[in-house]
């Protein structure tokens, strides 16, 4: 394969992409920890010691519920068109007095915003050369547009959602993301033109600057060999910590210019079995400052859910097991608030309807969540520290080992609490599985242990996404809309449920069980009202009952030659 120079990379800078990175909402340390505790010198994997000793008013949380970054971090903005389309309302005589349009269908709904300047931050910080041609430069203009649509997604989200946001803009997912990063947190940052490799590349430039390990879509292995490469040696990383950075700092500008550096050398170093297909091709894009990705559209529910944690010793059957629980309880949780919804149709427990609902603590509600998708897999995996080398000291090692089995069919079962799956997840599967990873009792020591619900399938639903249609759903949906229709009659066979009318709770629920997640096992037999009312016929030779239907072809049997 012919090595790839940087002249031979193109990118798309014909689109505006607005990255949201969404600000800490806890005040968390050690597993993670916001920006006021970074500012007091804690940091990611801390011990719980040291921490308090260098911020003894440091609030310290067992576990951390994200739910709510999660639901908002899904939201990120490919806003070519809307930004296109602003670009052609804009009155070039009159930038500061600019109407931002946000339905192309009503003028009236829009905002007011001063388009002679970027909004926020901007990269490099004094453009001059941007500014002097601004009027004929197209992509500063739809840059500019964009980030006054930034500054407004950030107003509405924090008012209405109550997140804080740090915000970049350009014209790829890559760029985007990393120059958010500059002013953090709740600011934004646009990085302003020149593009293009005429001159001093805005892109190139402000690229350069960063540790490869720091380049989304690089992931810590490969730069971990392209940086050992470089250096012709082992980078060092930091003492002390489970696992961490490196001390050493290679530079995207030190690979990229590194010599014979190109595809041809990237597959080399980072080729094999195992590794994705074009990773060369890809990393060396990213280098040079190309992502061509599309945004895509955000899943309603995750491809995998994970929990994992971090430790400086464990080496014994009665740790695993209690961290174990810990991870699996943490699990459960995540697996029921991101793959189960509850329909805003749905009412309490009442003599409308009369269908029986279960929650997540059926003590407290009675509201029965749907799953919207379930998990097929259970994987559990483990990093394993390598043994003492002769001098006492130990190699560091990031080599995850793992296996997987079925999920079993209990974690769909809302009646029961958390902490009884927990157990039976535990004792049943989760033990099994490290067994098969470590043998015996002792001999081992873990630094980390990774939970995963993987494999996740959606159920039924009323889109084309799902594995069918949901049949249930259209039942409770039906009459939610006719409710305000409902004819009552007042007599016995109404009353009694025994006419059309009355609706079985017990048939609703069979509706939700067996046809929202059906499986291709299930055999399902279907006899028409014509099947049943059909006539049977005696034959006269055989004297078997034969449908009418049937006797030609069975008269036509007899005459058959023996």
């Amino acid at each position: 394969m012919a090595s790839l120079g940087a002249k031979s990379l193109k990118r798309d800078d014909r689109r505006v992409i607005i990255h949201f990175d969404y600000d800490c909402f806890q005040k968390q340390i050690i597993v993670t920890c916001n920006y006021e505790a970074r500012r007091h010198g804690l940091y990611k994997l801390q011990r719980v010691t040291e921490a308090q000793k260098k911020c003894p008013d440091a609030i310290i949380v067992l576990g951390e519920d994200l739910t709510r970054f999660r639901n908002a971090s899904k939201e990120n903005y490919d806003v070519t068109d809307m930004v296109d389309y602003n670009l052609e309302m804009l009155n070039l005589n009159s930038l500061q007095s600019s109407f931002f349009h946000l339905s192309r269908n009503d003028p009236t709904i829009g905002f007011k915003y001063d388009c002679s300047n970027v909004s926020g931050h901007t990269v490099p910080i004094h453009p001059v050369e941007a500014l002097a041609d601004r009027d004929r430069c197209n992509l500063y203009m739809r840059l500019m547009v964009g980030s006054h649509l930034a500054q407004h997604l950030r107003h509405q989200l924090e008012e209405h959602q109550g997140y804080s946001s740090t915000v970049g803009i350009s014209t790829t997912k890559l760029i985007s993301k990393l120059v958010g990063n500059v002013n953090k947190p709740k600011g934004q940052t646009t990085l302003l033109p020149p593009y293009t490799p005429a001159g001093e590349s805005s892109i190139t430039s402000f690229l350069d600057e960063h540790d490869i390990g720091k380049i989304p879509g690089i992931g810590f292995k490969s730069a971990q060999k392209i940086r050992d490469h470089v250096l012709a040696r082992p980078a060092a990383f930091v003492a002390g910590l489970v696992y961490g950075g490196t001390t050493e700092n290679v530079k995207v500008k030190d690979v990229r210019l590194f010599p014979a550096m190109g595809v041809e050398l990237l597959e080399k170093l980072l080729g094999g079995s195992g590794a994705p297909k074009d990773l060369a091709n890809k990393i060396w894009g990213l280098i040079n400052g190309i992502d061509n990705s599309e945004v895509a559209k955000a899943r309603e529910v995750p491809q995998q859910i994970s929990i994992e944690d971090s430790y400086i010793r464990l080496d014994t059957m009665a740790e695993v097991e209690k961290e174990l629980r810990m991870l699996s309880k943490s699990l459960l949780s995540r697996i029921r608030k991101d793959l189960s919804h509850v329909d805003d149709f749905d009412q309490p427990l009442g003599e409308e309807d009369g269908v029986e609902r279960a929650t997540n603590d059926t003590s407290q509600s009675s509201s029965l969540p749907r799953w919207l998708a379930y998990p097929k897999t259970l994987r559990l995996t483990t990093r394993p520290r390598p043994p003492l080398n002769p001098d006492g000291t130990r190699s560091r090692t990031f080599n995850r080992i793992s296996r997987s089995c079925d999920m079993p069919s209990l974690v769909l079962n809302l009646r029961t609490s958390v902490e009884e799956l927990s157990e039976i997840l535990v004792q049943e599967s989760l033990i099994p599985l490290f067994h098969k990873l470590h043998v015996g009792k002792s001999g081992w020591d873990l630094s980390l242990m990774n939970l995963c619900a993987a494999n996740i399938s959606l159920t039924a639903a009323s889109s084309r996404d799902g594995a069918g249609r949901d049949i249930s759903e259209m039942f409770k949906m039906q009459v939610h809309v006719l409710k305000d229709w409902k004819i009552e009659e007042d007599n016995d066979t109404t009353a009694s449920g025994s006419g059309p009318a009355a609706i079985n709770e017990d048939a609703l629920q069979a509706v939700h069980t067996n046809l929202s997640i059906a499986t291709e096992d299930e055999e399902c037999i279907w006899q028409s009202d014509e099947e049943v009312a059909s006539p049977n016929y005696t034959c006269a030779k055989c004297g078997l009952a034969v449908p009418e239907f049937a006797m030609t072809a069975h008269e036509r049997f007899h005459d058959l030659p023996e």
